[in-house]
């Protein structure tokens, strides 16, 4: 996975959409003047891609390029609204297997405004599953569903990973944020993996938030975290407010790992508004190309490159959109700053301690993760979603189904998770969105697969639109489905 320390290590460059070519060709001027050894092949993705009609907005020769090189070192692209055209970054990071996005996240007071000057947090965000599958359905005329896939493999993976890099970073503590207070059984299954793997590592503190009130605790005192493990959807939204926090977007970087490749970006986007102006900072996208040479072994490099950065933002060269009168000397466009760290290559920062990679950091521990074990798995009964529209109340689509001649008992009905029939108080909720569960007519019996398409046979000729249909198993006992709130 790594390079030798001699060799020029391949790496696939785009030059992205928008402020990417300009961000790009200033960060890999400083690459070069920092005698980073690398073999480059360009490729072009995004927003011209997506024009010529390729919805996945990468080509297959640039698939080629990522296939030989297995390193990535990519710009910000723009997705054109609407069209179904799928977003590279997410396309990507599954087509590679990376699964996991770190991102570092630290204040660099007094130089960037901040009101958090001693933030110093990673963020370790699961890349592969969660909402992010982008499995969606419109079902009725008022609803639409996506799909929150959590697997214990993908927990197990992402949870090990945030252990190893923090015992491998010198990090003490690991925080798991999840939503399992509602989500019970995605995200509880999240919060237990990490649980039980966390109990291999007694030499790191570890705890727990719930997602929102995680939020608030980065955004106000995000010095209490060290290393965050997360998934998919709030990983990405709590790096952007753990980096707003840190004094500016545009000054973090990230990188994105798998067994066999990784990916380097900045976390902001393509900021067509100002493209072609010569103003943007390029810092966010030179910070993962110094972490891309961590990745490749190319340490020293990496670290001139960092502490000259750090020693120009300490004599106050600044882009425009940290420039503060009160503390920096000049306000630099693109070009005129990675000049500035050019010009600083080779000297270390003042105010700063001055950086040195961790020995042994790019070569973290992948985890190796299998499924689990093969537990006893019985049929209860199934969830019939139906797309139901009638003025009459909740309890003549009841009796309808009552009347099938079938096997399995109506046991339940519920509009979006809302229990709704039977004894209910919201018998008066409307909507076109029903789910009846059905079981066994003898309370405890299993449930047989031909009982259900008997059931959806009796449904079809009733002339009932089914729309959906989710099996109800029990593993080991233990109830492998959610209940209806107020049930």
């Amino acid at each position: 996975m790594t390079k030798t320390a001699t060799a020029a290590a391949p790496v696939t460059v785009a030059y992205g959409d928008g402020i990417g070519p300009e961000i790009m060709t200033a960060t890999l001027d400083i690459l070069a003047k920092a005698g980073a050894r690398l073999a480059i092949e360009t490729i072009e993705i995004g927003e011209k891609v997506y024009r010529r009609g390729i919805a996945a907005g990468i080509e297959d020769s640039a698939w080629e390029s990522l296939n030989r090189t297995k390193c990535f070192l990519k710009a910000p692209i723009t997705t054109p609204q609407g069209g179904g055209f799928k977003s590279l970054n997410v396309t990507v990071r599954k087509s590679m297997a990376l699964f996991a996005n770190i991102r570092p996240c630290v204040s660099y007071h007094p130089f960037v405004r901040t009101t958090q000057p001693t933030m110093d947090m990673v963020i370790v965000r699961e890349n592969e599953e969660d909402l992010y599958a982008g499995i969606e359905h419109r079902q009725t005329d008022n609803v639409t569903q996506c799909l929150k896939l959590i697997s214990e493999t993908g927990s197990e993976r992402i949870v090990r990973y945030a252990f190893e890099y923090a015992r491998v970073h010198g990090r003490k503590k690991v925080t798991c944020i999840s939503k399992d207070n509602i989500m019970k059984m995605t995200d509880g299954l999240f919060h237990r993996v990490f649980n039980r793997v966390g109990e291999e590592y007694p030499d790191i503190e570890k705890n727990h938030m719930i997602v929102d009130i995680g939020a608030a605790k980065i955004a106000a005192a995000p010095h209490i975290f060290d290393v965050v493990v997360t998934e998919n959807l709030y990983g990405d939204i709590l790096s952007d407010i753990a980096a707003e926090v840190s004094g500016s977007v545009g000054l973090c970087g990230s990188f994105n790992i798998g067994q066999h490749g990784a990916m380097f970006e900045a976390i902001h986007g393509s900021a067509p508004d100002i493209a072609g102006q010569g103003i943007a900072n390029p810092s966010g996208l030179l910070h993962a190309a110094i972490l891309m040479l961590r990745h490749l072994e190319q340490n020293e490099v990496a670290d001139k490159i960092h502490n000259a950065w750090l020693k120009t933002m300490e004599d106050g060269i600044h882009t425009g959109e940290i420039f503060n009168p009160q503390i920096s000397s000049k306000r630099a466009n693109t070009r005129q700053f990675a000049d500035a760290v050019i010009e600083r290559l080779g000297q270390n920062p003042a105010h700063f301690t001055p950086v040195r990679s961790v020995k042994g950091a790019e070569g973290i521990k992948m985890p190796q993760v299998s499924l689990p074990r093969q537990g006893d798995k019985k049929l209860q009964g199934v969830d019939v979603f139906l797309h139901w529209r009638d003025e009459k109340p909740v309890d003549d689509l009841a009796g309808q189904l009552q009347s099938l001649s079938n096997s399995l008992k109506l046991a339940s009905i519920d509009s979006r998770g809302l229990l709704v029939w039977p004894d209910s108080a919201a018998k008066a909720e409307k909507g076109d969105h029903w789910r009846c569960r059905f079981t066994a007519a003898n309370d405890g019996a299993e449930v047989t697969h031909a009982q259900i398409v008997q059931l959806l046979q009796s449904l079809a000729q009733s002339g009932m639109d089914f729309i959906k249909t989710e099996n109800l198993y029990t593993f080991d006992g233990q109830r492998g489905y959610s209940v209806a709130q107020g049930q």
